[in-house]
């Protein structure tokens, strides 16, 4: 049966964000909020928006460019960024993968939502139409690195609910977010990492 890991859609992805002060809710998230935590729920859908995956876990973020992803479901997986290299822990194969945290652009949900830096340098952004109660944002890399050609975040009000992410195989990353915490202090011990004793450690 197939199987993606997350760690596939959620690695790389803390790229050089920050927008400055303004009252729209992408400036505000990426400049005015220095640490965040949700729940979240992630769906991958292919090309003709059939379920690929399905799992669900928590995240933190503080900023700059430290995060962690805790997938509880369907199995155990750790993604943690220390602000100087992202882990990448599956509990289930005991194994661990490391690679050096950069300023490339990243496909994964994970860089671009912890990074810091100026949006506009990477991105052409546009609002557009509100649909129900969200308002989404559509944010296009500049460069084309081989991961997400389209980006876009959906804002209930001032918080982010909606992240999707298309790839250039028409492939769809969707992460819903609820029970968010803005600001609020979070244990540094969250962001440090050690490899558990008896696990492969993999670099890249």
């Amino acid at each position: 049966m197939f199987r993606m890991k997350p760690a596939s859609v959620a690695i790389f992805l803390l790229l050089p964000l920050f927008a400055s002060a303004a009252s729209d809710p992408l400036q505000r998230f990426f400049n005015d909020i220095y640490s965040y935590q949700a729940s979240f729920k992630q769906v991958v859908l292919d090309e003709g928006l059939n379920t690929l995956q399905e799992s669900s876990g928590t995240l933190w973020i503080q900023r700059p460019n430290r995060f962690r992803w805790d997938y509880e479901i369907p199995y155990k997986q750790h993604i943690v960024g220390d602000g100087k290299n992202i882990w990448v822990h599956d509990e289930e194969l005991e194994q661990v993968t490391v690679r050096k945290m950069n300023g490339a652009l990243g496909n994964t949900p994970a860089i671009l939502l912890a990074g810091g830096g100026k949006l506009t340098d990477n991105f052409s952004i546009k609002k557009l139409d509100k649909q129900g109660k969200l308002q989404w944002i559509q944010m296009i890399p500049k460069v084309n690195d081989g991961g997400f050609e389209d980006i876009r975040l959906g804002f209930e009000g001032n918080d982010l609910r909606l992240l999707e992410m298309i790839d250039g195989f028409g492939q769809t990353t969707r992460i819903t977010m609820s029970d968010n915490r803005e600001n609020k202090s979070i244990r540094k011990s969250l962001f440090r990492f050690t490899p558990p004793k008896g696990a492969d450690v993999i670099k890249q």
